[in-house]
């Protein structure tokens, strides 16, 4: 039968005389003829085995004088070049520089806690009020040890230049609540983080939250919110229900995660505060100065 020059192929890109070939082939030696032929070049070097033991030296084996091996100490180890180390972990996905920490949560109500807060986020309860409560302390108060040279008009690549060190003015402590449903913030500042001041910030909130809305606070386990004074003030508090986070694992909640950084303008100070602040802390000499943050009424 006659071949054309595209047959077999129906996008037309496959040769007549590839065709012939590889007839040829399963004619002389049927099945075994239509594998792969030995190709020209230079002979492979490194056996499977080799492999299997290069990834087995990488998973089951360490150093004596260092936490992992690099690519060309395992060379000395397996007797083969860096690149080809090199090519065989990139292969199997081996990164021995690299670790990752984990934790697992010893908490026997770990499955009643995660649906308890879950459940506020998905589905939260008629005439009542979500809070997501976080603090962040020890927020620094810095002063640049020279004043901040501005950028310059006219001139590329000429940034906003400011010294590397600076002078500590002391730390101050936010405390925050946000609404999961619409994003409204209240917060207060204070110089310590200690039962004291973590107690007057429910009572701030009690005094922003209209009085016919349930609190539901959702709030990890740190000791200050566990504290005597705290628990009373909530059992005299009725209308506010507190939900602690499953214990020993890490909790992202809303407010930690709106924590940025915001930029200062020059000769002034920058704070890691909530972006609804955007407190304007000027150079900073003492806490004393820092003013309150702009409490956000909820409707």
């Amino acid at each position: 039968m006659p071949l054309s020059p595209f047959m077999g192929d129906p996008c037309g890109q496959l040769w007549a005389q590839t065709v012939s070939k590889w007839r040829a082939r399963f004619v002389a030696h049927r099945l075994d003829g239509l594998g792969d032929a030995p190709r020209p070049g230079r002979v492979r070097t490194v056996t499977d085995e080799q492999v299997a033991e290069l990834v087995r030296l990488t998973l089951e084996t360490k150093p004596r004088n260092a936490t992992h091996r690099s690519t060309r100490s395992m060379a000395r180890r397996a007797g083969m070049s860096q690149s080809t180390v090199s090519r065989i972990w990139r292969a199997f996905g081996l990164e021995p520089h690299r670790s990752e920490s984990f934790k697992l949560s010893t908490d026997l109500l770990f499955v009643d806690k995660v649906h308890d807060v879950v459940g506020l986020y998905l589905d939260p309860p008629e005439r009542a009020l979500v809070l997501c409560v976080d603090e962040k302390s020890q927020i620094q108060a810095l002063d640049r040890s020279q004043p901040v040279l501005p950028m310059m008009p006219g001139v590329p690549g000429v940034p906003e230049r400011r010294s590397h060190d600076y002078l500590r003015a002391g730390t101050t402590t936010l405390f925050a609540a946000l609404d999961a449903a619409n994003g409204k913030v209240i917060g207060s500042l204070h110089r310590r983080h200690r039962t004291a001041e973590f107690k007057k910030f429910p009572a701030e909130l009690d005094r922003e939250v209209p009085a016919g809305l349930d609190v539901h606070l959702i709030v990890d386990n740190y000791g200050t919110h566990k504290t005597e004074p705290v628990r009373r003030w909530l059992l005299s508090h009725p209308r506010f229900h507190p939900h602690f986070t499953r214990q020993s694992v890490c909790w992202s909640p809303v407010p930690v995660v709106q924590l940025n950084w915001i930029a200062p303008r020059p000769s002034q100070t920058a704070l890691y505060v909530l972006r609804p602040y955007q407190l304007d802390v000027g150079r900073l000499v003492t806490i004393r100065q820092l003013p309150a943050p702009e409490v956000v009424p909820l409707d």
